[in-house]
This record gives structure tokens, C-alpha cells and sequence, in this order.
């Protein structure tokens, strides 16, 4: 019996930044991958010196010591879709991440084009992918402006489980947060991020949400700072809580200073980043127009 090590395909390619491994799953079964020539299966396994490619391209494949793990917080702005490319030529929460050499931006979960708010981006795709995976029961909390009549027993309902046309769902919390008449905003704590979730439960009890931000995933808060459209690299130790959270080892290297930001460079990088995104925004805009 052989003594090479081999790992599950999916697993290799979603570490080498291809995306997240229920996408590497998809791209195996639709035959874009090949292991050494030949059509990947799913279920195949690969050792390091084993050539892989998807859609024809050589995937570079590194060693885990090698891989510094890094993760972005994004704040999606309303109208920008979670695709990395649109026929349309919508703008996506892609076009203006950093780039990364040999490597690629995996979204940890998706908002549709009218939810705003946190969006987590990592290059590791095992994160990613355990970010993602009901089995962490890892917290998403949204801000939800409703529409329409809401009860004490509306709420008993939503906390206690509704049937939807994908199975039953709930919120773990609901917290009233103030509004006026018929049109109220509630914070609401879920573990899933199944499509359109947050929407569909309240239109279960005949209410509309009006808007809908992401505050938080798991104990990491949006930065209020930090403007729509921008993006920000976190430091290495809420990395480590992250990958702590989805029971990951620790990161030990970053792409980030040690040296501790004083306040004036803070604000600094923050109205850098505030140019950045009016620019963007501006030849977003040119193109449009064109």
C-alpha cells in the first residue's frame, strides 16, 4: 500500500483559492477539472505531484505551511450582485477587492442584490466552505425595516419555526428596534444562510421587508466606519477567531503590520478608502454611460 498522502480533490482545489468547496463540487461534476489529463471524478484523490487543472488552466497548488490565510470585510452596498462576472455588466462585491497572485477572493455566503451590509472574503476555502456549513451554526444577524402587522404572536411564530418550500426555518432572536406605525425595524440572529432566508420569513406571516442590512457573522460586527463599498484586511487575531470558531488551527503570518495603527492613521486609511470607492463609483458611472 502506498504511503503518499492524498486529500479529496474539492478539498486541494478550495484551499488553492479556486473557491469555496461546494463550488469545486460543482466544477468536478460538470467536468472542468482534470487530474493529470484526465477527467476528475467526484471522489477522486490527489497528491502534490499530481497536475490539476480547471477549465484548461493549470491550478498551482501549495503546500498548507505556505498558505497565509487571509480575510476581508466588505460592506456591501444595495445593487451590487454576488457573482464575480455579470452578462449584464452589473457591478459586482468583486470589482474592488485586491488582487491576489495565483489566487482568488471566495465569498463566505451570498446577499441578493437588495440586501446590504457584512460580507466576508477569504482565500482559503476550507474556511470558507465551514464558514458557510449549518453544522458550525455560525451567527448571521440582520437589521430588518419591515412592512405590514406585526404581533407578539407573529414573533412567537418566527421564533418557534415556519415551514418554507425548503424545509422548516426560524430566528434563534428577534429584537424590536424601533419605527413608527406599520413600518418597523427589527434586529433578527439566524445559523443559515439558506437563499433569501431573512425575506422569506417574514412574507411567511404576511410581512415585507423593506430593507435588510447584515450586521454581523458570527461575533464580528460591521465596522460602522468603514463606507459602503469598501473593504478593510482583518488582523491576524480575528482571523484566528474565525478559523477557532469553525475549528481551524491558527494562523501564525499575515499580510498585515504587527505594529499597532494609531488613531490619526486609522482615520487616515478610512477616508482613503472613502476616495476609493467615490472614484469607483465614478467610472462606474462613465462606463454606464458609454
Amino acid at each position: 500500500m502506498s504511503n503518499v498522502e492524498t486529500e479529496k480533490l474539492q478539498k486541494v482545489l478550495a484551499r488553492a483559492g479556486v473557491g469555496s468547496r461546494r463550488e469545486m463540487e460543482k466544477y468536478i461534476d460538470a467536468n472542468r477539472v482534470s487530474v493529470n489529463g484526465k477527467v476528475a471524478r467526484l471522489g477522486d484523490r490527489v497528491e502534490a505531484a499530481d497536475v490539476i487543472r480547471v477549465d484548461g488552466h493549470v491550478v498551482k497548488i501549495e503546500d498548507k505551511a505556505d498558505r497565509i490565510c487571509r480575510v476581508l470585510m466588505y460592506n456591501k452596498p444595495e445593487g451590487e450582485l454576488c457573482t464575480r462576472k455579470d452578462p449584464e455588466g452589473r457591478r459586482t462585491v468583486f470589482d474592488r477587492l485586491p488582487r491576489v497572485d495565483g489566487e482568488r477572493w471566495i465569498a463566505v455566503g451570498r446577499l441578493d442584490i437588495n440586501t446590504a451590509g457584512l460580507m466576508l472574503f477569504t482565500n482559503d476555502g476550507e474556511l470558507a466552505n465551514r464558514l458557510m456549513h449549518p453544522s458550525y451554526e455560525v451567527e448571521r444577524e440582520y437589521s430588518a425595516r419591515v412592512f405590514g402587522e406585526v404581533t407578539n404572536e407573529t414573533l412567537r411564530t418566527l421564533t418557534k419555526g415556519v415551514e418554507l418550500e425548503d424545509g422548516p426555518a426560524k430566528f434563534l432572536n428577534i429584537k424590536p428596534m424601533g419605527g413608527e406605525g406599520i413600518n418597523r425595524w427589527f434586529n433578527v440572529t439566524l445559523t443559515e444562510g439558506r437563499n433569501r432566508e431573512v425575506r422569506r420569513l417574514w412574507q411567511s406571516q404576511d410581512v415585507e421587508v423593506s430593507r435588510l442590512i447584515r450586521i454581523r457573522y458570527g461575533k464580528l460586527e460591521l465596522d460602522k466606519r468603514l463606507p459602503q463599498g469598501g473593504w478593510a484586511e482583518l488582523d491576524l487575531d480575528t482571523v484566528n477567531y474565525l478559523r477557532k470558531t469553525v475549528q481551524l488551527g491558527r494562523e501564525t503570518q499575515t499580510k498585515l503590520s504587527v505594529i499597532p495603527e494609531k488613531r490619526k492613521d486609522k482615520r487616515a486609511k478610512i477616508n482613503q478608502i472613502r476616495k476609493a470607492v467615490k472614484k469607483h463609483n465614478q467610472r462606474a458611472k462613465q462606463t454606464k454611460r458609454r
